[in-house]
Formats: structure tokens, sequence, C-alpha cells
């Protein structure tokens, strides 16, 4: 008899146009994209521009050194996995290079969070070979 998995809606979809980013996640560093026509940057890693459609773009390793923007502690969710971390901080965090991230704050209190506070990337890997990028407090 096989094994009923719960499905998961966690995991990303890796297209070819994502693969760089996800490899270089599962490596512990984040890319942004920067457009070699406008000079601007965007997140997440697209093939284009997303402010002048340019499609030079490259991908560089963001720094990981950031600010909370905003957070919000999430007490119910019936998606698995999620049910089984409630409660947990879903946040958006300003990098240093101007870009804003949809991410989560672990390792902390939600007490202790202030908007504008420092923070840092780190990694958890959430299945065989997929890593996301979260923040912890400086």
């Amino acid at each position: 008899m096989v094994p009923v998995t719960k499905p998961r809606f966690d995991l990303p979809t890796i297209e070819p146009e994502t693969r760089a980013f996800w490899d270089a996640a599962k490596r512990g560093q984040l890319l942004i994209a920067r457009c070699l026509d406008c000079k601007r940057v965007h997140y997440y890693p697209r093939p284009h521009c997303v402010y002048c459609w340019s499609e030079k773009v490259e991908q560089q390793p963001a720094s990981g050194l950031g600010t909370l923007y905003t957070y919000s502690t999430v007490f119910m969710n019936d998606l698995p996995p999620f049910n089984e971390r409630v409660p947990y901080v879903a946040a958006q965090v300003d990098l240093e290079e101007g870009v804003r991230v949809t991410t989560n704050m672990v390792d902390c209190s939600p007490k202790d969070l202030r908007i504008g506070m420092a923070v840092r990337l780190r990694f958890e890997t959430i299945a065989d070979g997929v890593a996301i990028p979260v923040f912890v407090p400086v």
C-alpha cells in the first residue's frame, strides 16, 4: 500500500527562469536582479525588469541585511504544513539594496519585534533541496 502524503502548499514551483534563484538559496545566497538599462533592482529575480521591461538583467547577491518593514503573527492557517507551524510571523523586510522581501521572522518572540529594527538573512530548508530566505533580528 502506498502511503498517503499531505499536499504541500509551501513549496515553490521551480521553473527554468527561477532555477538560479533557488540554486543560490540552497547555497545560502539571496539573489536580487539589477536592470542593466534602468539600473533599478527588483525582487524576486525575473528574466525581465519589472520597471522598464528590459530583458537586460543580471542576478546579484544581496547583502542579507535589512530593516523590518511590517509583520503579522499568524495564529490560524488551515493549509498544511502551515497549520503545524502556528503561530508564525509573516513579515516584509526592506533590504539595504532597496527591495522589499516577503518572508518570515524566525527564532524570536513576536513581542520582541519592532518595525524599523535591523534584521539579517538566514535560510531554512523546508524540503529536500529547497531552502527559503527567512530573517532574524540582528
